[in-house]
């Protein structure tokens, strides 16, 4: 081993020659001869021993299935752009829902064609650009949304108090009509009697 001194710092500095393939056979030679035939299969006695796992039971469902890759499909799922199989003839509402379905998904490929297209033209960039757009486009629909629920809870609390405040009145007229009817029907009464009176008179004098 050659022995290289440092006058700078005074040290030492032991220089080593790369091993022979000899030398590292029997230096692995040597180690294997050391280990037990089963130490791939035994965890060494100084490794502490792991800890029990606690997934819940979705949890360890999921893992269950990763393993066991019965349900795993490698890939994209291209189910979703697959065409639906016709329903029956004359099954109307099937055929709307259908219909609805693939409107649905042409306008979807539609946009993904578009984001696409501007991705390979303009790059990143112009990809970004056209999501924030359309992020913007959500965030103003969600605003009318609210405008629109919110006016329709002032109309329909408007609507409760002009109920509210009519029904006093409503009661009164309900209540006056009750009492016409009742003195109409009283009225009706007493010149039915009236006649009658009249009629008796009229036969006792004739007689």
């Amino acid at each position: 081993m050659p022995l290289i001194q440092n006058t700078s710092a005074d040290a030492l500095i032991y220089i080593d020659t790369t091993p022979t393939t000899e030398a590292m056979q029997a230096a692995d030679a040597l180690i294997q001869a050391q280990l037990s035939t089963d130490h791939q299969d035994i965890t060494h006695p100084s490794i502490p021993a792991l800890r029990a796992s606690g997934f819940s039971l979705a949890m360890q469902t999921e893992h269950d299935r990763l393993i066991s890759k019965s349900e795993k499909i490698p890939g994209i799922d291209l189910s979703r752009y697959e065409a639906l199989e016709n329903p029956a003839v004359g099954d109307l509402d099937a055929w709307k829902a259908t219909l609805q379905h693939a409107y649905a998904s042409a306008e979807y490929l539609k946009s993904r064609e578009t984001n696409l297209a501007l991705l390979e033209t303009y790059g990143k960039n112009a990809w970004l650009v056209a999501n924030s757009q359309l992020e913007d486009i959500l965030r103003d629909l969600e605003s009318e949304a609210q405008t629109a629920k919110r006016d329709l809870e002032s109309i329909e609390q408007a609507r409760r108090s002009a109920q509210e405040n009519a029904s006093g009145e409503m009661m009164g007229l309900e209540q006056g009509w009750r009492k016409g009817v009742g003195r109409m029907i009283e009225a009706q009464a007493a010149a039915e009697g009236l006649k009658q009176e009249i009629l008796q008179r009229k036969r006792a004098a004739a007689s």
